[in-house]
């Protein structure tokens, strides 16, 4: 069950790290999807420049389109059109983005989506956030109703659209909420956030940083949890979503994205030996 949730992983690097995306290029499958992350800092041009040398690779950049990175309609547009144009791209990650003061005029995911130009320059597949542990500076009443309102424009423009979760360490989070969005009746595919293998140290910083919630406990509270150089991967996490998605089919929680926090390989690494199980089994 592992392997089967584990097949067609996506993963993401960012425009800075060369080593992750070399990684990405050399030991990810041809066609996996590779999410470009987009910092205040990123330029333009090593952005696209980043999905371009992937989909060279044979590899399906998926950039991060944040709203309070962009400075203006004028500029979104001009890296659309450059990330469609000079890197064939077809989907995108669409966030509001966590900087304190927008730069410009956009400050959430779904004024991207009202300007109509993602699907003018031919973007047809979007990826969407989901918070199974919630959002830290956000109320659940607002993220569901902004979740509703997203995925009504959605599906009015016709978009292809998925859920993309934010890491947790433990999986009764996903789980449950999983079960939340199908008992609200949101049927669109599903895909499991999850940390891919490093340091306890490197686990918890990336932790705060992102704002997750209380599942940082969970890793916390590991029986070595003394050493913070301790390696850590999401297999039982993995194994208990993939049980759960066994049990209950509906739940449509079948595929797994990768936080690399700089390890592409290591996740490639992990996802290769688990791959290998299911051949030996």
């Amino acid at each position: 069950m592992l392997a089967d949730l584990l097949r067609n992983y996506s993963a993401e690097v960012t425009c800075g790290d060369a080593k992750s995306i070399r990684a990405a290029q050399t030991l990810m499958a041809p066609g996996s999807e590779v999410f470009v992350t987009s910092l205040p800092s990123d330029k333009v041009e090593r952005s696209v420049a980043v999905a371009a040398e992937l989909r060279d690779a044979g590899l399906v950049p998926v950039p991060h389109i944040v709203a309070r990175n962009i400075a203006s309609r004028s500029d979104l547009e001009a890296l659309l059109r450059r990330l469609t144009g000079e890197a064939r791209v077809d989907r995108a990650l669409i966030l509001g983005g966590d900087r304190g003061q927008p730069l410009g005029e956009f400050d959430c995911s779904q004024q991207l989506l009202e300007t109509g130009l993602l699907e003018a320059v031919g973007i047809r597949k979007i990826k969407l956030s989901w918070y199974p542990e919630g959002h830290p500076r956000i109320p659940d009443s607002e993220l569901a109703k902004a979740r509703t309102t997203k995925l009504r424009i959605a599906a009015a423009r016709g978009f292809d659209v998925e859920l993309v979760s934010q890491f947790c360490f433990e999986s009764a989070p996903i789980i449950a909420s999983a079960r939340q969005l199908r008992a609200e009746g949101i049927q669109i595919p599903l895909r499991v956030g999850v940390a891919g293998p490093a340091s306890r140290a490197s686990l918890l910083k990336y932790a705060m940083i992102c704002g997750v919630g209380a599942s940082i406990r969970a890793l916390k509270e590991r029986p070595d949890a003394r050493s913070l150089l301790s390696s850590e991967t999401p297999e039982r996490l993995l194994r208990e979503v993939a049980h759960a998605q066994d049990e209950n089919p509906g739940l449509g929680l079948n595929r797994v994205h990768f936080f690399t926090f700089a390890s592409v390989a290591a996740t490639a690494h992990f996802v290769e030996q688990h791959a290998a199980q299911r051949l030996h089994a």
